[in-house]
């Protein structure tokens, strides 16, 4: 797995993400759900510069010019509910694409220990596209496992991308030990480390709660 890590830049996405962690500014949910949203934005522009394009005529005012469009059939995927303000970054930058949506959770069956369990799916055929592939958080990295796993039914991809805005260098490491190398993850920050629990520390708290409110434990 390739990884294209924006923190390793001088980028505006740093002030979205100091943003996104600050306690005192991160109860906005507005703000919050709108930083996602801008990284997602700045995440698809630089995914964008990788895929196929062709020359294709332009016809003005006055007269023609020639210029270079992406030919990549995309579908972005987004993990739900988290993944939401990530998808509307992503889908301006890629208006035209299809849209995909699935559902992840952690079902704990300890105080440390948890299961993923997939369960809505609702998506177009992945056959031949290019399937960027949408979670905020990239903790332990068996959420983004179990969702490829359960889109392989649909269809197989020309390409993958996943896209997250914080992870964790020990879920990223996961994902290298048991994905091909021609997947790329495009992320904004990386953590070095998760806490007992298997949460990103320092990390930002729950993506979820703090874009759409608290939630009931099932």
């Amino acid at each position: 797995m390739l990884i294209n890590n924006l923190q390793n830049q001088n980028s505006i996405a740093n002030k979205f993400i100091a943003e996104l962690r600050d306690v005192n500014i991160q109860s906005d949910a507005m703000r919050f759900r709108n930083n996602i949203e801008r990284i997602g934005e700045l995440l698809g522009y630089e995914l964008s510069k990788i895929l196929d394009y062709k020359p294709v005529k332009i016809i003005t005012p006055l007269g023609e010019c020639q210029t270079l469009l992406p030919t990549d059939p995309i579908v972005v995927c987004s993990i739900l509910r988290a993944g939401l303000p990530l998808h509307n970054g992503l889908i301006k930058c890629f208006d035209r694409a299809e849209n995909a949506f699935i559902s992840a959770y952690r079902h704990h069956t300890s105080d440390t220990e948890f299961e993923i369990k997939v369960e809505y799916l609702a998506t177009p055929s992945l056959e031949g596209k290019t399937l960027i592939l949408a979670d905020p958080m990239l903790a332990t990295g068996r959420t983004f496992i179990n969702v490829l796993e359960a889109l392989k039914p649909m269809g197989t991809p020309a390409k993958i991308h996943l896209v997250s805005v914080i992870g964790s260098q020990p879920g990223i490491d996961y994902l290298k030990s048991v994905l091909s190398d021609d997947i790329q993850l495009w992320i904004a920050s990386v953590d070095s480390k998760l806490n007992e629990h298997g949460y990103i520390v320092p990390g930002l708290g729950d993506a979820g709660d703090l874009s759409f409110g608290s939630k009931m434990q099932n």
